[in-house]
C-alpha cells in the first residue's frame, strides 16, 4: 500500500507541476504543462513507430528502445549480424525527427582527427598582397545532433576511445581548446558480433557510456516475407517528420522530472549492486554472479536504470515510473556493463541468464 501511496502521489506531482518547454526567443507561444508534454510523448511514440515501421517491417521492441534512448539523452548501441536493417533504423528514426543527422562508417585505417575534426593552418591574402596565417579548427562528422556511428567495432580501440569524451561530457578537445557539441547530442551506434572477421572489442568504458544494448533479432517468417516483397519494389516508403528540434528538447527535458517511486529506485540500486562478484560486493551474492561474473555494474548502470524508467514511463503517458519499467530495461542497461569470466564463456553462460538469476533473487 505504501508502494502505491507514492505513485499516486508522484502522479498528482507531474499533474500540477509547471512545465518546462521553453518557446523561441520572441515567440509568444505559451509553455506546454508537464501534463500536456506527457500527452505529447505518448502521442509521439505512436507515431515514430508509425514512422519507422514505413521503411523497416517489424522489430517493434527495438523501437521502442530507441526512443527510450532518445527521451533520456542516451546514446544506445545497436548489436546484430548484418543485414538485420540496424542502419535502416538508425536513419528512419533519423529522418522523423527534425535533427541534424551525421554518419560515421567505421573502417581499420579511420584516425580519431577523422571523428571529432582538426585544426588546419589557413592562409588568407589581404588587399596588400600581405599573407596572414592562422589556425582553424574543422569540425569533425561528430558536431550534428543525432550520430551513427556504423560499424563500430570494426574500427581500433584507438579512434574508438575518439568517441569517449563526446559520449559522456558533450564535447571535444582538439589540441587544447574544446569545443561544445549541439545540443541534443546523441550517438546511436551499430555493432556487428565479436565473433566476425575484421571486428575489435569495444573497450568497457566505451560500453558503459551507451544507456542501452539493443539486440537486434531475426525477423520472423512473415516479416521476412514483407522484407522480400516491400524491399524489391519501387515504392520504398517514405519517412514522415514527426517531431521538430524544439518539441525533442522539450520532451527529453521533461524525463528528468518524472516522479519515480521508492521501490523502483530501490530495485534499481539493488539490481545494479546483486551484478558484482563477491570480491567487489564484500560479501557472497547471487551464484551465478560469483561464478561467471568478473566485473559488474557500476553505479552508472543504476542510474541509467532510473533514468530509461522514466523515459519508458513517459514514453506510455505515465506520469511516473515504477518497478515495472525497471523490470522491463533490466536486460538492455545492465548486459553491456557486465564482464564475463572465461569460464562462463567454456560453459556457455549468457550475460542475460546472469541477469535472469540477478532479477529473480532481488525481486
Amino acid at each position: 500500500m505504501a508502494g502505491k501511496a507514492c505513485f499516486d502521489r508522484a502522479r498528482r506531482v507531474v499533474r500540477t507541476e509547471r512545465a518546462v518547454s521553453t518557446p523561441p526567443k520572441g515567440s509568444d507561444a505559451p509553455q506546454a504543462s508537464d501534463a500536456e508534454l506527457l500527452a505529447r510523448a505518448a502521442g509521439a511514440s505512436r507515431a515514430l513507430h508509425d514512422a519507422v515501421a514505413a521503411r523497416v517491417v517489424g522489430q517493434e521492441g527495438v523501437i521502442e528502445l530507441m526512443l527510450v534512448a532518445l527521451l533520456a539523452r542516451g546514446h544506445a548501441l545497436l548489436v546484430g549480424v548484418p543485414g538485420l536493417a540496424k542502419t535502416l533504423l538508425v536513419a528512419s528514426l533519423a529522418e522523423a525527427l527534425d535533427l541534424d543527422f551525421g554518419r560515421v562508417q567505421f573502417t581499420p585505417d579511420l584516425l580519431p582527427a577523422d571523428i571529432t575534426g582538426t585544426d588546419v593552418l589557413q592562409e588568407d591574402e589581404d588587399n596588400q598582397g600581405g599573407v596572414h596565417r592562422r589556425v582553424r579548427f574543422l569540425p569533425g562528422p561528430i558536431f550534428h545532433n543525432l550520430i551513427l556511428a556504423d560499424e563500430i567495432n570494426r574500427t581500433p580501440p584507438k579512434t574508438q576511445a575518439a568517441l569517449l569524451q563526446a559520449m559522456q561530457e558533450r564535447r571535444v578537445t582538439v589540441g587544447t581548446v574544446t569545443h561544445t557539441l549541439p545540443d541534443p547530442f546523441q550517438v546511436f551506434a551499430t555493432r556487428n558480433p565479436i565473433e566476425q572477421e575484421g571486428t575489435y572489442p569495444l573497450p568497457e568504458a566505451q560500453l558503459d557510456r551507451f544507456l542501452l544494448e539493443i539486440h537486434v533479432e531475426y525477423p520472423s517468417e512473415t516479416e521476412e516475407r514483407e522484407i522480400a516483397r516491400r524491399t524489391t519494389s519501387a515504392d520504398v516508403g517514405t519517412v514522415p517528420r514527426v517531431l521538430s528540434t524544439a518539441e525533442v528538447r522539450a520532451l527529453q527535458s521533461l524525463v528528468p522530472r518524472i516522479p519515480v517511486t521508492d521501490a523502483a529506485i530501490s530495485l534499481a540500486v539493488a539490481l545494479g549492486r546483486a551484478t558484482r562478484p563477491a570480491a567487489a560486493r564484500g560479501a557472497p551474492g547471487v551464484k551465478e554472479v560469483d561464478e561467471y561474473v568478473r566485473f559488474g555494474a557500476g553505479p552508472r548502470g543504476s542510474q541509467a536504470l532510473v533514468l530509461a524508467a522514466k523515459a519508458r514511463a513517459a514514453l506510455r503517458g505515465e506520469a511516473a515510473a515504477d518497478v515495472d519499467d525497471v523490470k522491463a530495461l533490466v536486460n538492455p542497461v545492465l548486459r553491456h556493463r557486465l564482464v564475463m569470466s572465461y569460464r562462463a564463456e567454456a560453459e556457455g553462460v549468457r550475460d542475460t541468464d546472469v541477469l535472469k538469476a540477478v532479477l529473480d533473487s532481488v525481486s
